[in-house]
């Protein structure tokens, strides 16, 4: 969907097949999504059932992504990026569609973090030599230094005004 402006209201209409073709196909982009369903997938498992086996995970993300909810002394000590482990002492894994939630033991204390599956860096399952690789995405807040309030600057510009292509071809 493309978004444009008729007055000084936001339309969404279809994205047309010339926009596709200009666009181009983005495979980086389908790419990490479908990977991104693998790990979605195998911690729905693991929410549902448990760890199979040997099973482990290494999930490194970001822990500056403006979804990711860490304890303030994890972000403090990493800053920019952590790795967590999903083995022997995790409780409450849950999977939504844009993040999953987990509780884990820091010195003995129980903390919660939410994690945006678009923050991930990496997912390794060492037991069975499994390893994917991200790369982060901070589309989910395009303009993090915006108030969320301020509706007025995030309206598109412009003189409302559709310019058909068929007034660039030759007759």
């Amino acid at each position: 969907m493309a978004l444009e402006v008729v007055g000084s209201i936001p339309i969404a209409r279809p994205i047309s097949v010339l926009e596709m073709a200009m666009r181009g196909l983005q495979y980086d982009e389908m790419v990490q999504k479908a990977l991104l369903s693998v790990v979605k997938e195998a911690l729905e498992e693991v929410s549902a059932g448990g760890l199979p086996g040997n099973h482990h995970f290494y999930i490194r993300f970001r822990t500056d992504h403006p979804k990711a909810r860490v304890p303030d002394f994890l972000r403090k000590q990493h800053p920019e990026e952590v790795m967590i482990v999903i083995q022997h002492q995790f409780w409450n894994l849950q999977v939504f569609r844009d993040e999953f939630c987990v509780d884990l033991s820091f010195n003995g204390i129980q903390e919660t973090l939410t994690i945006p599956f678009s923050s991930l860096i990496a997912f390794v399952d060492p037991s069975v030599k499994f390893a994917l690789q991200f790369t982060p995405s901070f589309d989910d807040d395009p303009n993090p230094e915006m108030p969320e309030n301020d509706v007025s600057k995030s309206r598109p510009t412009g003189d409302g005004k559709i310019i058909s292509l068929d007034s660039f071809r030759k007759k």
